[in-house]
């Protein structure tokens, strides 16, 4: 009687590892429109600059492409057991990159300019010292809602970077200001703001909007995506 064959682990590379970055998969993330999947942090940094699939070419989305993404814990958990040390080697990787950045930021504390800043704040009666730093944090896309004639006819452009971390007690009014300054939009616009279609009152926080409107409130490890449309204020 023959015994069964053994199989390498490279024989399976070709469901395990990512399109992008040819590696091993981190975080396997798959695109709901067309089933293909990639490293998380692979497919999220690639609807920064696009909306269609790397591997395909399927536009996944018009607008927002990281609502059709979907973890896939199963697939984590069969690589992890298929590939000696690779947890491993991602955990302390991560814990790594953690402690490089607390470094940076203790060390950024230290300098001239943290100092003046922290006498800034103290001298502020009005201001809060640590501009809620220490809030729960949340991740956010803004994304613009292409079909905007502002947009379309390149009056206003989009952010560069659509990507922030902010505490959960930021209102949308603060939003609002925000983009308002990065877009360099005149006096006489207006911005709306809206979460799954829905425009947004000035003085919802991020935490209403995330706990009652947003569908994916459930999967941590995806931004909550907020649209903002320009419009001329005729008030």
């Amino acid at each position: 009687m023959t015994s069964p064959r053994k199989h390498l682990v490279k024989d399976f590379n070709h469901f395990i590892t990512c399109y992008v970055c040819k590696g091993y998969l981190i975080k396997p993330t798959t695109v709901t429109e067309c089933l293909h999947t990639f490293c998380k942090s692979c497919i999220v940094q690639h609807f920064e600059d696009s909306n269609d699939c790397p591997k395909c070419g399927i536009q996944v989305h018009e607008t927002n492409p990281l609502e059709m993404l979907r973890l896939d814990n199963t697939l984590e958990e069969i690589i992890f057991k298929l590939v000696p040390g690779l947890r491993e080697k991602e955990q302390q990787q991560e814990i790594e990159f953690w402690r490089s950045r607390k470094s940076k930021e203790n060390g950024e504390e230290d300098g001239p300019r943290s100092k003046r800043s922290r006498l800034d704040a103290e001298n502020d009666d009005g201001g809060d010292g640590d501009y809620h730093r220490s809030d729960p944090q949340i991740a956010i896309c803004l994304d613009c809602l292409r079909n905007n004639s502002l947009v379309e006819e390149n009056i206003v452009r989009g952010l560069m970077k659509k990507f922030i971390r902010c505490s959960t007690r930021v209102t949308v009014g603060t939003i609002k200001k925000f983009l308002s300054l990065k877009l360099k939009l005149p006096s006489s616009y207006e911005l709306d703001v809206l979460c799954n279609g829905e425009i947004m009152g000035k003085d919802h926080t991020m935490e209403f909007i995330y706990m009652t409107r947003w569908r994916l409130r459930g999967e941590t490890d995806y931004p909550m995506v907020l649209e903002y449309r320009p419009r001329i204020d005729f008030g």
